[in-house]
């Protein structure tokens, strides 16, 4: 199936185009229709999966095609929940890069960073709010944003909301946006009170569920650097100074980051260029062809920027940066190993790194072997006192839920190598249900309530 057999319009097939898809993932398969077709939506699928643009596609066809969305007074229209600082950056880049056509407006909001430049873009005017819950409520409560005209409800990553303590912010913006709308609900797990909050919110919802990819090519040789953070340039220069790396893809978790690799090779005197979502699709086109034509050496990318990339004959994927969702080390890595050939793939990890690695093992369901030609190896000392991320520390279960202690943990979800996706439709809920999470609050509550998200918002926002 393509992008045009899912009756998607012309300005997103064209955006789709110059980002390099071509034919929907399982899940983008069967959710689009139902979501053009207004319907609610329950999802099982993790990240990895395409799961974002199963929802921006058609969130951006229905705002562009929407006559009373032409009409109704300025506001924000679709709201999209995201546990994490960094899933909302993500979304927000798809948005923009299968938006860009279209003259829908977004914004993203997150706690952690001084929110000036969020509430600047707040008052210019916003269609879709990509936000976490934290910084929502703060600035809900400050009335910097409305949510009165929210047409569009996504609740993404639900499971993980749970396990970070938001769940109870997310019941109170829910009992705050309109009950007549239409919901998009994502969890990968389905513990009981993520069952129960998905039967108060979603109205005969269709369920959509997906198996992802979670295993590597063995065509694919892997291995790992312990390096301090340090001394990862050092280390990429040493490699990229031998002869045995002909081209390789260097994957960066920012823009900023992909910009300063480039920089260090070029002034090292090794050919490299950078696309991530701020370059233009000229830039990155040209850099694209530059890299496969081999007179850029190196190609420094982000995730997002280097989907749609398809190189027969690339020998090597180095992880710069571990990424922080183990899905995405399984996509980094498939770019090389294509078609039968060989590919190397090498993984640099620093201290703050190493419950990255350990969530990758864990997925791919084995150990990466460690390289022994590390001049730059990391000390034993160093890899005993590595501090764990706290994002993984949350992907992991170690932290308790903070409201509900008594939650069930995450169950082990088991993959299959290639993606399957099945629907099948949920019993109804009655509308009367979306009304039943609004609460009341008396200042002293409220009171309690900042200084309790306050406290969230530095354990889990600040990094993310």
């Amino acid at each position: 199936m393509s992008f045009e057999q899912l009756h998607l319009i012309e300005p997103i097939l064209k955006s789709l185009k110059a980002e390099g898809y071509t034919k929907p993932t399982p899940i983008q398969e069967k959710a689009i229709p139902v979501l053009l077709d207004r319907q609610d939506l329950l999802g099982c699928a993790q990240t990895g999966t395409g799961k974002t643009a199963a929802f921006a596609l058609p969130i951006l066809q229905l705002l562009h095609q929407d006559e009373l969305y032409k009409k109704a007074p300025a506001g924000i229209k679709t709201l999209i929940l995201t546990p994490t600082r960094e899933l909302a950056i993500q979304i927000g880049e798809s948005f923009a890069a299968y938006g860009k056509l279209l003259r829908i407006r977004h914004t993203v909001i997150f706690g952690g960073v001084p929110q000036k430049s969020q509430t600047d873009a707040l008052r210019a005017g916003v269609d879709i709010l990509i936000a976490t819950p934290g910084r929502l409520l703060d600035l809900m409560d400050q009335r910097y944003v409305r949510l009165e005209h929210i047409k569009m409800f996504v609740l993404d990553e639900a499971d993980r909301m749970l396990d970070m303590g938001f769940i109870h912010d997310v019941k109170k913006i829910i009992g705050r946006i309109p009950a007549k709308r239409q919901t998009i609900f994502f969890s990968a797990t389905m513990p009981p009170e993520i069952s129960k909050l998905a039967d108060t919110i979603l109205t005969n919802p269709v369920r959509v569920e997906v198996t992802p990819v979670s295993s590597t090519a063995n065509t694919v040789k892997q291995e790992i650097y312990f390096v301090e953070k340090a001394n990862k340039k050092n280390l990429l220069l040493h490699l990229l100074k031998g002869n045995n790396i002909n081209t390789a893809l260097v994957f960066t978790r920012t823009k900023h980051g992909a910009d300063r690799v480039a920089k260090d090779l070029n002034r090292a005197g090794i050919m490299a260029e950078a696309i991530h979502g701020n370059k233009s699709q000229n830039a990155r086109q040209r850099a694209l062809t530059n890299f496969k034509s081999q007179e850029t050496r190196v190609l420094v990318a982000t995730d997002i920027a280097a989907r749609g990339i398809d190189i027969d004959e690339l020998s090597h994927v180095i992880n710069y940066e571990l990424p922080n969702i183990p899905e995405t080390y399984v996509h980094r890595i498939g770019r090389t190993g294509r078609a039968g050939a060989s590919g190397i793939s090498i993984s640099f990890c620093d201290g703050e790194e190493k419950a990255y690695l350990k969530d990758i093992q864990k997925l791919i369901g084995k150990s990466l072997p460690v390289a022994e030609d590390n001049p730059y190896a990391m000390s034993n000392t160093s890899l005993a006192n590595a501090t764990v991320p706290p994002r993984n520390q949350q992907q992991n279960n170690s932290r308790k839920p903070r409201f509900n202690r008594n939650a069930p943990s995450k169950s082990t979800h088991s993959s299959s190598k290639s993606g399957s996706a099945s629907v099948h439709s949920k019993p109804s809920t009655s509308s009367h249900s979306k009304k039943s999470s609004g609460s009341t609050h008396t200042k002293s509550a409220s009171a309690t309530r900042r200084s309790s998200r306050d406290w969230r918002s530095i354990s889990s926002e600040k990094n993310y």
